[in-house]
């Protein structure tokens, strides 16, 4: 069972050292959680990580929500929580202080213009891990639906009920749920 300090220690190394928003955040969560923790398995991870897609507010914030309530109930969720939004409160209060001394900066410019393609891998990394085990079909239908958000702007709330709904149909027929 993982301790309520370990939990905060680890989402706050996660929320300090992650770049790039709450997608970057998902390999390194991922790698904490099951890879170097153990807390849950990664089947289970891939479920909360469906689940923290579908609630509203920050992919990162949620996954940890989700991550650190299944780990310890509420309290591991505060902890999460905490461990997240602490270092990133901290720096936006930071540049939000000092923010008119260093928007101007050619060197914080030129360190966030390289930070940019390891931000784009960040991203794309947890989504071609989530595709392992896929069936082809369903890596269709997932690259499918990015293509309608991309490119016809379809509200993605749309697309997910479409799926839970066109899920619930396959699974009546007595298909089942494919992974």
């Amino acid at each position: 069972m993982a301790r309520l300090g370990d939990i905060l220690l680890s989402f706050l190394k996660i929320g300090a050292f992650t770049f790039g928003g709450g997608y970057a955040m998902i390999p390194v969560i991922q790698h904490e959680v099951i890879t170097r923790r153990g807390w849950i398995a990664e089947q289970e991870f891939i479920d909360l990580l469906t689940l923290a897609q579908t609630a509203p507010g920050p992919i990162s914030l949620n996954t940890a929500v989700f991550v650190g309530y299944k780990c310890r109930g509420f309290l591991g969720a505060l902890m999460a929580i905490l461990g997240v939004i602490l270092p990133s409160f901290i720096v936006i209060l930071g540049v939000a202080i000092f923010f008119s001394e260093i928007r101007d900066n050619e060197w914080v410019d030129a360190a966030l213009r390289g930070m940019r393609p390891a931000v784009v891998a960040l991203i794309v990394a947890p989504i071609l891990g989530l595709t392992r085990g896929m069936h082809r079909t369903l890596i269709a239908v997932a690259s499918a639906t990015a293509l309608a958000v991309w490119l016809f702007a379809i509200s993605p709330v749309w697309l997910l009920v479409a799926g839970a709904l066109l899920g619930l149909l396959w699974a009546a027929r007595g298909k089942g749920v494919e992974r």
